[in-house]
């Protein structure tokens, strides 16, 4: 790349650098159209600068005060929707990590900011839409061939909160939630990307076995206006990590199971399409696809550039999506109605950010 070109370059921060963090900076340094050149994390005890030219700082404040064009936030939920805002306001594109906030306030304020810088673009990390087993899966139900969708199954689990004995993800003040806020939320976002807005749902949210002020499981029952239903899952007591969403269609079923991560801990990542006839004896034939490749963080990465150099609107992950998807994981909080008075549940957006719902 000519020193033109790189000078072109979209100046990148990262706020948060754990594990999320750095594997942000490996994708957002592929790019041509980016390269990182500060971060920040708590774990730094005062500023400096790596061996490669990239500053680092102990705080957001002092990243933020960096000659800037994008900030990456990869911060624990109690952060997120404070440094977004920060972002914004300091005239900066910003791409947010998945859940945008504690609950719907958070976000609300988050969208607030948003709304006064138009020209500068927001996203949200939900990644899942970029594997390729979601992908065709998403292909398949748009176009038809299959029918329409009768019904969804989903199962999001693994084998505890992490580090479940003194994290912040334990604590309601500072996660907002549970493992239905932290990893549930991506099938309920798939589920409403395959099957519209649910406006029936019933729930049981429990903490029982981790004994925590947030959920350790959330079990729901859900049906759209249209009569689509889906039951969903999303446990931390599943011991074994585990990933299956099933989509039954007219003439048809998917199942989409595994999704590639970075711990590699889901398995393999398939998707098995079955072509039901009339006279398959309820045993159809069935097609496998294994997928070995992760693109999901590069190909999301890469949208969200395209998005900000050639001011394009921000579709998947945008703040309208995220808000109804937190509206819904609330929702499903809030129809459990002992957990809803237990915590003192708001699901619903505060006004005026609610009219965007209507």
């Amino acid at each position: 790349m000519s020193a033109p070109e790189e000078l072109q370059r979209l100046r990148v921060g990262i706020a948060g650098y754990g594990v999320v963090g750095r594997r942000r900076r490996h994708y957002i340094d592929l790019n041509p159209r980016m390269r990182t050149v500060a971060v920040c994390d708590a774990k730094y005890a005062t500023h400096g600068v790596f061996e490669d030219g990239v500053k680092y700082y102990s705080d957001y404040q002092s990243l933020l005060r960096q000659e800037l064009d994008v900030l990456f936030v990869s911060l624990p939920n109690y952060l997120a929707a404070e440094v977004t805002v920060a972002g914004l306001a300091r005239g900066l594109h910003v791409f947010c990590e998945k859940p945008p906030g504690r609950d719907l306030a958070d976000l609300a304020r988050v969208i607030e900011e948003e709304q006064r810088h138009p020209a500068l673009k927001l996203k949200f990390g939900f990644n899942h839409h970029y594997h390729y087993s979601v992908k065709e899966a998403r292909r398949i139900v748009l176009s038809g061939d299959l029918g329409h969708v009768i019904n969804l199954r989903g199962l999001y689990g693994k084998s505890k909160i992490i580090s479940f004995e003194s994290s912040w993800r334990t604590r309601r003040s500072e996660a907002g939630g549970g493992i239905l806020l932290d990893q549930g939320i991506h099938m309920v976002d798939l589920m409403r990307m395959f099957a519209g807005e649910f406006d029936r749902i019933q729930s049981v949210v429990s903490n029982s076995f981790w004994r925590h002020d947030v959920e350790d499981n959330a079990y729901a029952l859900m049906q759209t206006k249209d009569g689509i239903v889906a039951m969903l899952h999303s446990s931390a007591t599943q011991w074994r990590h585990s990933f299956r969403l099933e989509i039954t269609l007219e003439r048809g079923h998917l199942t989409l199971e595994g999704i590639l991560s970075g711990s590699k801990s889901y398995g393999s990542e398939t998707l098995t399409i079955a072509y039901t006839s009339e006279d398959d004896g309820g045993d159809p034939r069935e097609v496998t696809t294994h997928y070995e490749r992760d693109d999901s963080w590069r190909d999301e990465i890469a949208e969200f550039a395209d998005a900000v150099v050639g001011d394009r609107q921000i579709i998947e992950g945008s703040s309208f999506e995220a808000l109804r998807t937190m509206e819904l994981v609330y929702r499903i909080y809030g129809a459990d109605r002992e957990w809803k008075k237990r915590f003192d549940i708001v699901d619903r957006a505060p006004e005026p950010v609610a009219s965007l719902l209507k």
